[in-house]
């Protein structure tokens, strides 16, 4: 009755989690800054695809 033991419900995801490297991080005064830029970039893109949208004359 030792099969119990053979198959415990043991987490293995501890090894294989990706790691940020430090180059990479966002220092937390820069947070801020980091969304407005990704934010002001979308609105570009929707802006441009709002534009090619408009029927040409």
């Amino acid at each position: 009755m030792g099969r119990a033991n053979k198959h415990r419900a043991t987490s293995n995801n501890k090894n294989s989690l990706p790691q940020t490297p430090k180059g990479l991080k966002i220092a937390p005064e820069n947070v801020n800054e980091e969304f407005s830029r990704e934010l002001a970039a979308h609105g570009d893109i929707i802006s441009k695809r709002e534009m090619n949208k408009r029927p040409k004359k």
